[in-house]
């Protein structure tokens, strides 16, 4: 039977097989978390968005409506909505003391693969609620959360992030909406936010917004911002809602994809009658939202993956059912075959399979590192897979939603002509994964991130830790017969990596530091192909003493060496010679004057 969204197998092999949860879980605080709950857990989050998400995927393509600033989602959102709420799937991995589930979050990456890839538009309503609810829940007072924690974390009432402006985008300290203090420990807010996801519908009872704005005597740039909590309505001491709060929706973008979730613009205080409460401290605010973004760069890294597996899924069906031309090697001239036996078409599926398996296996074990952090009682160990998933962000990020974009490219190619029709779903996969490449920081601004803070962090401890994770797999896979070359040529692409990162790092620190700049995003890049080619390598090392075990399960174990090999052998050299580049550290981007451009 064909799969939809994501091979199940897949799912079962890295969480049972390759991270091997239930042993994690056993003797910590997941312990009630066997594999017959997790598996319980993860088919009905497979229900829940195969029949009840999926079908919005389409639907939600016509878009919002937007009037007199009121915006009204596509039919069948809050059906939806509602069931997912009813499944208190929205804080399935939070703290039960404010209706979270308790959940491990490598499960809850696996509900979340099905949830994100039957309808992203719809789950980004549900993604940005999450996150301002933990921001509140990091930085809020005990009134405020108890003030709003337990219905956004319910869903009964949702949350949005509202930082962007028309002449602040990723330059946040040039923003200049205002607070000023009441003195009554609430402020009076002003301001114009844009690019605001979920800012106004009518799917809950009320918004919150967390939003970045500077006190009048505040200093300026990003020193000078804070965080404050604003509902869209008023609340009252007894937790009912008062008077509309004066934020008003003034309308909401026309935009390339995810048309379910209205992108809309809101003005604050336009009346002089918005009201907030400080998070946090005054002149905080880019601190405390970096907990927001921090989680929420990770969630556009599932994004963007979620579109990729479920475009690869797509084709992957396609191309079995497909017929058309003969088979290259068939000498009788018989009748035409699945398009599945051409090797250029197996070659892009290989290519869509080599990076989705590999994003699931990264973005699942940085769900386990979020699990190690809450079951260890050793501060050091904490603190360990803290960075390392700092260290990985980027990566998850970056890497994850540019090679998305990629896999989804590939989508529309397996269906020739017919995935250029928006009849088919791939058209509509590879619309709605471009924005994540932008989403939470530029992948731009993620290479400067790797460049500028991972790498040295903590005197570079954190990111030794990762190099050492990887040559801990080469090691192991040098062990095992049927993989063994593989873990040779990846130890050589290893070695090149590690002399690359001292060089970058070097002329990042001296006179060259443009230049380096300037291969921030390559290095970003190669770092994804090394983490790929970790990834694929560490299920090949898991499935090959299997493949005459488990007779039943040989060809998919055979695979996983199979796509390894290939991603190895195939993809990752070129790796090899964008590292050339890198340590070449050329200064041409640098050199380039404006007029040099042209079009003047």
């Amino acid at each position: 039977m064909a799969q939809l969204i994501a091979d199940k197998r897949d799912i079962d092999f890295v969480l049972h097989e390759q991270l091997n949860v239930g042993t994690e879980y056993k003797a910590g605080s997941y312990a009630e978390f066997n594999r017959k709950t997790i598996d319980m857990i993860i088919g009905e989050a497979r229900n829940l968005g195969i029949k009840e998400m999926l079908p919005l995927q389409k639907v939600g393509d016509g878009g919002c409506t937007f009037d007199a600033g009121t915006v009204t989602v596509p039919e069948g959102f809050k059906h939806a909505y509602d069931l997912y709420c009813e499944g208190e799937w929205l804080a399935m991995s939070d703290d039960p003391e404010w209706g979270g589930q308790g959940l491990p979050h490598a499960v809850s990456m696996a509900a979340n693969e099905y949830f994100y890839g039957s309808c992203n538009a719809f789950m980004l309503y549900n993604m940005l609620s999450h996150g301002a609810a933990k921001l509140i829940e990091g930085y809020g007072t005990e009134a405020q959360k108890k003030q709003v924690l337990k219905k956004m974390f319910s869903g009964e009432w949702s949350g949005t992030m509202l930082l962007t402006e028309p002449e602040a985008g990723s330059d946040v300290g040039a923003l200049t909406t205002v607070a000023k203090n009441n003195g009554d420990g609430t402020y009076s807010i002003s301001g114009s936010k844009i690019f605001i996801s979920g800012g106004e519908q009518n799917m809950v009872s009320n918004i919150i917004h967390p939003v970045l704005a500077r006190l009048e005597d505040a200093p300026a740039g990003t020193r000078g911002i804070s965080l404050f909590m604003v509902p869209k309505y008023r609340i009252n001491d007894d937790g009912s809602l008062g008077d509309f709060n004066d934020v008003v929706c003034t309308g909401i973008e026309e935009k390339m994809g995810l048309h379910g979730n209205c992108t809309c613009s809101l003005t604050l205080g336009g009346k002089g009658e918005c009201i907030g409460t400080l998070l946090g401290e005054e002149n905080k605010g880019m601190a405390a939202m970096f907990l927001m973004m921090n989680e929420a760069r990770q969630m556009v890294g599932l994004q963007g993956f979620a579109c990729a597996t479920a475009s690869y899924i797509h084709a992957l069906n396609y191309a079995r059912e497909r017929v058309q031309t003969k088979g290259m090697t068939d000498p009788s001239g018989s009748a035409p075959v699945a398009i599945i036996n051409h090797p250029d078409v197996k070659r892009q599926l290989l290519i869509m399979k080599s990076y989705v398996d590999g994003m699931r296996s990264l973005l699942y074990f940085g769900g386990l590192c979020h699990d190690r952090i809450a079951m260890s009682e050793d501060a050091d160990e904490r603190s360990k897979y803290g960075l390392l998933l700092e260290v990985l962000t980027p990566v998850i990020k970056g890497y994850i939603t540019d090679k998305a974009f990629e896999v989804c490219s590939h989508g529309i190619q397996v269906y020739g002509g017919y995935g250029y029709v928006e009849e088919f779903p791939v058209a509509q996969l590879l619309r709605d994964s471009r924005i994540f490449m932008i989403y939470e920081g530029t992948n731009g601004i993620q290479s400067m991130d790797l460049l500028g803070r991972k790498l040295g962090m903590k005197k570079g401890k954190p990111f030794m830790d990762f190099l050492e994770m990887i040559q801990g797999t080469i090691n192991q896979a040098k062990g095992v017969e049927a993989v063994a070359s593989l873990a040779e040529n990846m130890q050589t692409c290893f070695a090149k990596y590690t002399e690359v990162v001292a060089s970058i790092s070097k002329a990042a620190m001296s006179d060259k530091v443009l230049d380096a700049y300037a291969f921030s995003h390559p290095l970003l890049e190669v770092t994804g192909d090394l983490t790929m080619a970790w990834m694929l390598l560490w299920r090949a090392t898991v499935a090959a003493p299997l493949v005459d075990k488990k007779k039943k399960d040989s060809a998919f174990y055979k695979g996983q060496i199979t796509t390894a090999r290939f991603f190895i052998n195939t993809l990752l050299p070129s790796a090899m010679g964008k590292m050339d580049a890198i340590q070449t550290c050329d200064g041409a981007v640098t050199a380039m004057d404006d007029a040099g451009f042209g079009g003047k």
